[in-house]
């Protein structure tokens, strides 16, 4: 019987006790656009999209929908008040400026040195770029949010991406269904495991070497 994993909601909700307040806060496609609905009382950030927006809201509900108001990756978005709209070369001379605080990106494969691959599946021959590459270089922190495994349950925390990559060394935070590990000078250190997971469990779903944390807990939220 397999054990359960954490769904993408809970790990969202978990990214986004990373964000620091005032922060201008990029959310790449997939698990990272749900971020935005879990912002927590005064916990207040810069929603940032490549579409050309600064400070936008959770995503719309049905009857909210706006065709003029997306993000990166076709979503619907709430609008608030003080939200700025812009071209598109403006918001990535945002990013390539340096002017990112923090972006949280979707992952197929993170190497233990913190290297990234997003945007191609080999064995497809096809891959989509969008504005991952400019991210993983211009975001002063790059959070990855995704599943631990792919869908044959093979790692997708790995000693060496085997996968072309997105940037190099870029990597400083990964949350999955399983963990939270930061990635530091000297390795992985395991900080989190989901609940009714143990380190060993989650090292054997890891090609990476983890390093436990000698204060490791239960994910928390």
């Amino acid at each position: 019987m397999q054990k359960e994993r954490l769904p993408r909601d809970v790990i969202a909700m978990r990214v986004a006790k990373e964000l620091p307040a005032g922060a201008v806060v990029n959310l790449g496609i997939g698990i990272p656009t749900l971020v935005s609905n879990y912002l927590e009382g005064e916990q207040s950030v810069l929603y940032h999209s490549e579409s050309g927006v600064l400070n936008y809201g959770p995503l719309a509900e049905e009857h909210e929908k706006d065709y003029d108001l997306i993000n990166a990756g076709g979503q619907f978005l709430r609008w608030v008040p003080g939200m700025a709209f812009f071209s598109s070369d403006e918001a990535f001379a945002m990013i390539r400026g340096g002017h990112v605080e923090v972006t949280v990106l979707g992952a197929l494969q993170v190497s233990e040195h913190g290297d990234l691959a997003n945007w191609m599946l080999p064995q497809r021959g096809v891959g989509n770029i969008g504005g991952a590459m400019d991210l993983a270089v211009g975001a002063k922190r790059v959070i990855v949010a995704m599943e631990h495994t792919d869908r044959q349950n093979r790692p997708k925390v790995v000693k060496e991406c085997t996968f072309p990559l997105t940037g190099k060394g870029c990597v400083s935070l990964v949350v999955t269904d399983l963990a939270v590990i930061e990635v530091t000078p000297d390795g992985m250190v395991l900080r989190e495991v989901a609940p009714d997971w143990s380190a060993a469990e989650v090292q054997s779903l890891t090609e990476a070497k983890l390093q436990v944390a000698p204060d490791l807990r239960e994910y928390e939220l």
